[in-house]
C-alpha cells in the first residue's frame, strides 16, 4: 500500500502532491488494478491535513479513471499507467549511480533536484523543436 507524505516545498497543494504520488506509484508499477488506496481516514492522521483535501485528491483520480470508490469499502485503483516496468531497473541503477557522482561533487538535494528537473526540461524542449 502507497504511504503519502507531503513536501511544503514542493509548491504544489497538498491534493496536488496525494494526486501526484499515486500517478508516480501507477506509473512504476507499485500501484495495480485492484489495489486499495488508504483510507481517507488514515491518510488524514498521518499527513494532519482536512479530510477534504484527501476527497479532493481521490475524486480527481476517480474523474480521471484510475480509481474507484466503493461507499463503505474504500478507494480502489481501477486503472496502471505503467507502460514497460522492466526497463526501470536497469534505469533506476544509472540513475543512482549519477546520484552519487553528484553528492560526490558536492551537490545537494535541492541542487541535485535543480540540475535534474532544468536538464530534463531542456532535453523535452529540444525533442519539441
Amino acid at each position: 500500500m502507497i504511504e503519502f507524505h507531503l513536501d511544503g516545498r514542493s509548491g504544489l497543494s497538498p491534493y496536488q502532491q496525494v494526486v501526484q504520488q499515486v500517478r508516480h506509484a501507477l506509473r512504476l508499477g507499485l500501484l495495480r488494478e485492484g489495489d486499495q488506496l488508504p483510507k481517507v481516514k488514515d491518510v488524514v492522521a498521518a499527513l494532519a491535513i482536512n479530510p477534504n483535501t484527501v476527497l479532493k485528491a481521490y475524486r480527481e483520480l476517480e474523474h480521471e479513471g484510475l480509481v474507484a470508490a466503493r461507499p463503505g469499502v474504500g478507494t480502489f485503483v481501477t486503472a496502471t499507467l505503467a507502460h514497460n516496468t522492466l526497463a526501470h531497473g536497469p534505469l533506476r541503477q544509472d540513475l543512482r549511480r549519477w546520484l552519487a557522482k553528484a553528492r560526490k561533487a558536492g551537490l545537494d538535494d535541492e541542487s541535485i533536484e535543480a540540475l535534474f528537473m532544468s536538464t530534463f526540461r531542456d532535453a523535452a524542449r529540444e525533442d519539441i523543436a
